[in-house]
């Protein structure tokens, strides 16, 4: 399908507030479609804790090889950038929006060096699962409201990986403030946005916003979630952190297997 026709039937299913339901009948595909695969996960891994597969669907996709070994990989990635700005020994750091663990169950074994762990999420099926199912990291449930259970100048390192990416332009700025408050100063703050590379997923519309510097929101009546989706071009990130150090702005290069792959935001809480 043509990519710019799947953008405006995606926007009239928006409209006509559809896109949840459409979304749910896709869980249901997935979840035929890789029924074989995951099974066979099952048999070979057999020791190695799977979640629901709707929390999973939600957060990622439902593909249990790709759950397990696309968080082994990213927790590999993610530790090389921390190490460059961040002494990992008795570090805290921070999973903003964990959803089901992918990522932050391998980092305890990964750095070690007397770390600890945390991991958050609004989705409270999702840390329930987590806290019972995975261990070396403390989990907490948040809301969708700027609010994290957790003192100021807590953390060293802060990721959130395709988080913003769900949230609205007001969230952004709340969620922004919020990070900054709880990390310690000269501490790294990394997430991941929807940059230049979806431009051609967009709208005409839609693209004449993003390359004004202004935000795309495609709002659904749940925010958060998979089906609420946000485009940030990088004058807006520059703006948003403009009071704080951009270590760096890594556009990654799309392959066959990840064809959009998200920009990644390093920064570094100077005030």
């Amino acid at each position: 399908m043509n990519i710019y026709f799947k953008a405006y039937i995606t926007e009239i299913l928006r409209k006509l507030k559809l896109i949840s339901f459409i979304d749910k009948i896709r869980f249901y595909f997935h979840k035929f479609i890789y029924k074989k695969k995951n099974k066979q996960f099952l048999l070979s891994h057999p020791n190695f804790v799977i979640p629901p597969d709707y929390l999973l669907y939600e957060a990622f996709r439902l593909d249990y090889f790709e759950y397990y070994d696309s968080g082994i990989k990213a927790a590999e990635w993610l530790k090389s950038l921390f190490e460059k700005y961040v002494k990992l020994q008795n570090a805290k750091i921070l999973d903003w929006g964990c959803g089901p663990a992918r990522i932050i169950r391998h980092l305890p074994y990964l750095i070690g060096n007397d770390c600890e762990f945390y991991g958050t999420d609004y989705n409270a099926r999702t840390i329930d699962w987590c806290k019972i199912n995975i261990n070396n990291v403390i989990f907490n449930k948040n809301e969708l409201a700027a609010k994290l259970p957790y003192p100021d100048n807590f953390f060293d390192v802060i990721y959130g990986l395709s988080i913003f990416t769900h949230l609205s332009e007001s969230k952004h700025h709340e969620w922004a403030s919020e990070l900054l408050r709880v990390l310690k100063k000269y501490g790294i703050l990394l997430v991941s946005t929807q940059g230049n590379i979806y431009k051609n997923k967009l709208t005409i519309r839609e693209k004449s916003l993003f390359e004004s510097g202004s935000l795309v929101v495609r709002e659904s009546n749940i925010e958060g979630h998979r089906v609420f989706s946000t485009f940030q071009p990088p004058q807006f990130m520059r703006k948003l952190f403009c009071n704080q150090e951009i270590l760096e702005h890594i556009i990654p290069t799309p392959t066959d297997k990840n064809p959009y792959p998200q920009d990644i935001w390093i920064i570094r809480k100077i005030n």
